[in-house]
């Protein structure tokens, strides 16, 4: 499986997962970013994916910025789809649309 899928469907447990946590206030939780850097580091094969155990305030902030620029460019693509290809530029330096 191609690293961003693999991404993608890490991003999608995690979000169910994060809902399930936060079932009593219906997911919500303003410090989110800080959870899924947690979850994604520690409880998943993210560092395996992408070779290494990124930085989690570098995760962290990557994960507020993307969730900015989702909102702001309205994509069609599912948010899953669309921050695992950014994340994969980011963190393995390569574009996953190529090759």
């Amino acid at each position: 499986m191609p690293p961003t899928q693999a991404i993608r469907d890490l991003l999608h447990e995690a979000a169910e997962t994060h809902h399930l946590v936060y079932r009593i206030v219906d997911g919500d939780d303003p410090d989110w970013a800080s959870w899924y850097a947690d979850w994604l580091l520690d409880l998943s094969e993210l560092p395996e994916l992408l070779g290494s155990r990124p930085i989690r305030s570098h995760l962290v902030h990557g994960l507020v910025e993307l969730d900015r620029a989702y909102v702001a460019a309205t994509p069609a693509d599912a948010w899953e789809d669309w921050y695992a290809e950014r994340l994969s530029t980011l963190f393995l330096g390569e574009d996953p649309t190529k090759g």
